[in-house]
């Protein structure tokens, strides 16, 4: 196990340090908003004990963003020992991925529903539009007015903009058709000149190729007027992937008089792209 986690360190995508409630590493926030969200969530700190920090980075390094939040999380120990209430949203600029972190206090407070909402309503739209500052504030906010006890709001804003509603599921189609499209269109391609190549003959126009029968034209056993060609059969392939974050924690790392409280995460959250 522990070469495992050698080797996988090795490749993971370097960790920043923990500087402050907000690390702006890929230089996305104004200094007004960086300062209002240090203020509002040293406030809100204070009040409950709950810890939220903000982190942006340039990029994962081809890292996905679920175990990257959950190594930086566990790595700056965030939310108070014993407690877990921290709270991780994570920015990775070139990537164009974001991500909100629960610790494991949290989530029967700031769900994943509520953080998908927050995701795709405060974030998102903010950030095509190239307003990352206005778009993290937003997100903040959301996420005090949950854990102080006011889901409400947030939850009526989902219901008036379901995911449907929005351009990621247009877009989702669109790029869904024209694969569609892509594959029936090249693949009628490949079966009208590849069978004759690399097949082998059979009679007169026909071939067979791939433990499938090719018939071109008009053949001697074909009972219609027209022409063309035929497979005796068809198959369809494909593939899925599945990530399981992976997690492994080092000692805590601060800078500038402020740390986490030694709290975790077991992965709770939502993901988000722009």
């Amino acid at each position: 196990m522990a070469m495992v986690a050698m080797l996988f360190a090795a490749f993971a995508a370097d960790l920043p340090a923990l500087t402050g409630r907000v690390v702006d590493n890929a230089n996305i926030i104004d200094a007004a908003t960086k300062a209002a969200l240090t203020q509002k969530l040293a406030d809100f700190e204070k009040k409950g004990s709950d810890q939220i920090v903000v982190a942006t980075i340039l990029s994962l390094d081809g890292e996905e963003i679920e175990p990257y939040a959950n190594r930086l999380f566990r790595f700056w120990k965030l939310g108070q020992g014993g407690e877990n209430n921290g709270v991780l949203l994570l920015v990775a600029k070139n990537d164009r991925k974001m991500r909100i972190e629960v610790g494991y206090g949290l989530e029967g407070t700031l769900t994943d529903l509520h953080t998908k909402l927050i995701i795709e309503n405060d974030m998102a739209p903010a950030f095509r539009a190239g307003n990352f500052s206005g778009g993290i504030a937003k997100a903040v906010d959301d996420m005090v007015m949950v854990l102080e006890g006011n889901p409400e709001e947030l939850e009526a804003r989902g219901e008036r903009n379901p995911p449907g509603s929005r351009s990621d599921s247009f877009d989702t189609i669109v790029i869904l058709f024209l694969i569609l499209w892509g594959t029936m269109f090249f693949g009628g391609l490949a079966m009208a000149f590849l069978p004759p190549i690399f097949g082998t003959k059979l009679s007169p126009g026909v071939y067979k190729w791939l433990g499938m029968t090719f018939r071109y034209g008009r053949g001697p056993s074909s009972s219609s007027s027209g022409s063309g060609w035929t497979s005796g059969s068809s198959s369809g392939s494909g593939w899925s992937s599945g990530s399981s974050g992976s997690s492994w924690s080092s000692g805590s790392s601060s800078g500038g008089g402020f740390s986490g409280g030694g709290g975790s995460s077991g992965g709770g959250g939502s993901s988000g792209s722009w």
